[in-house]
């Protein structure tokens, strides 16, 4: 199988084929660096399903929903 390459929020890249799990994405207050209150939304995955083969990764609404859709085939 050839690897489906994901660009995650922060900038590094995944293949999404060796991701095993998802976890439902989590939402948190937070302030932005002018002290501004904002939302930011929260996945965890992992390529095994041992705990420190888990990432978490943070980000506007629209990124992670956008990485999920990427990470599970439904974008093209």
């Amino acid at each position: 199988m050839s690897a489906r390459w994901v660009k995650l929020p922060n900038g590094n890249i995944i293949d999404a084929n060796r991701i095993a799990y998802v976890s439902k994405p989590d939402s948190y207050p937070s302030m932005d660096g002018d002290g501004n209150d904002r939302v930011e939304y929260a996945v965890t995955f992992g390529s095994g399903f041992t705990r420190d083969t888990w990432m978490t990764v943070t980000g506007s609404k629209e990124e992670i929903a956008a990485l999920i859709r990427q990470l599970v085939g439904a974008a093209g």
